[in-house]
């Protein structure tokens, strides 16, 4: 699953994308509020974290224009403002929880996956699917066929990010910076190992081939590959 993050400081921005992501999720992260508007306009997420107090536009009006613009996706505040005008200035604008720094972590990654399963009930994007292939985000469960099929936590990354792009061809350096959070450096494999140990996993043994190398360019996921 995505989430958008927008927070200016830079600790607690850094903090919160590294524990996200490591928790399983694809973390987006704008410093300002501009910025943030932005990504969550023109972008698909299943969250946002939106602190209050931003340069350009502050986080009320980030999320009014994320709610002006039909957007329902949940929206959790993360912010130092602890008085109770102010949650309930932010529950009023269609904000879904708010949560006063300082925080525990384990509070956030609660909330956070609370609001998910809230939010994505009825949602067929809980699940990815090309072909007989399914990705099951809240389960964190891939299937092909009648087959179990066991990812590690970069793999489950790597085919959330082909599946959600399918039919597109995907270059190295995207998938180095939304997978590994990395520059893309040619000189090392990593992206290929990966790739190729993912397409052990889900495609030997199946007729119709779904990863697909595209010489010079990149990797494709779709129910066209040989």
């Amino acid at each position: 699953m995505k989430i958008l993050v927008v927070e200016d400081e830079a600790k607690t921005g850094n903090y919160l994308k590294q524990g996200l992501s490591e928790a399983g999720f694809v973390v987006d992260l704008a410093r300002e509020g501009f910025d943030g508007m932005h990504l969550a306009l023109t972008d698909s997420y299943d969250l946002a974290i939106l602190d209050v107090m931003l340069p350009g536009i502050d986080g009320w009006q980030v999320l009014q224009g994320i709610r002006g613009a039909g957007k329902e996706m949940p929206v959790l505040f993360l912010t130092a403002r602890d008085h109770v005008d102010d949650r309930v200035k932010g529950l009023e604008m269609g904000a879904d929880d708010y949560l006063v720094k300082p925080f525990a972590f384990s509070e956030l990654l609660a909330r956070v996956r609370t609001l998910l399963r809230r939010g994505g009930k009825a949602k067929e994007s809980d699940v990815l699917r090309a072909a007989d292939l399914e990705l099951d985000l809240m389960r964190r469960r891939v299937t092909r066929g009648e087959r179990k099929i066991d990812l590690t936590a970069k793999e489950f990354l790597l085919l959330e990010l082909l599946l959600r792009r399918q039919g597109e061809v995907l270059p190295r350096s995207l998938i180095a910076s939304q997978v590994w959070d990395m520059n893309f450096d040619s000189d090392t494999n990593v992206i290929e190992v990966a790739v190729r140990r993912l397409r052990a996993k889900i495609d030997d043994g199946f007729e119709q081939k779904l990863i697909r190398t595209v010489r010079g360019m990149g990797y494709v996921l779709d129910t066209d590959a040989q």
